[in-house]
């Protein structure tokens, strides 16, 4: 299915979506701990979604989908928020995030927006 690439500095929400999508056939193909390290992934690895934390050390998940956007205009980003952010997840869909996943997340709400993504 789709090649993800995950940027979370909470390891427990990386390995939470790492199983999510692995469960459902999908290859994770990077994990990041912070903005700064997502970008280099994503300019090696070229996967088909990225999910991206908004809160992280270094660089925010705003900044850092800005500068993937730079990169490929077309890249599919999914943005993953704790509750009570509407306003910077509403910065992140205008600067070209596609959707976005609330934490706590459940399996079933990860998968519907990926899919959603992806199409």
């Amino acid at each position: 299915m789709a090649r993800i690439l995950i940027v979370d500095d909470s390891a427990i929400s990386r390995m939470k979506l790492k199983d999510i999508f692995e469960t459902d056939c999908h290859e994770v193909v990077g994990v990041a701990e912070d903005g700064l390290e997502g970008i280099e992934q994503f300019k090696i690895l070229k996967p088909d979604l990225v999910t991206l934390d908004v809160t992280m050390p270094n660089m925010m998940g705003v900044e850092c989908l800005k500068e993937i956007i730079a990169i490929d205009a077309d890249a599919n980003v999914v943005m993953i928020s704790a509750l009570g952010k509407g306003d910077v997840i509403l910065d992140a869909l205008n600067a070209g995030a596609l959707n976005y996943i609330t934490k706590p997340f459940e399996e079933k709400q990860v998968l519907k927006t990926i899919r959603e993504a992806l199409e």
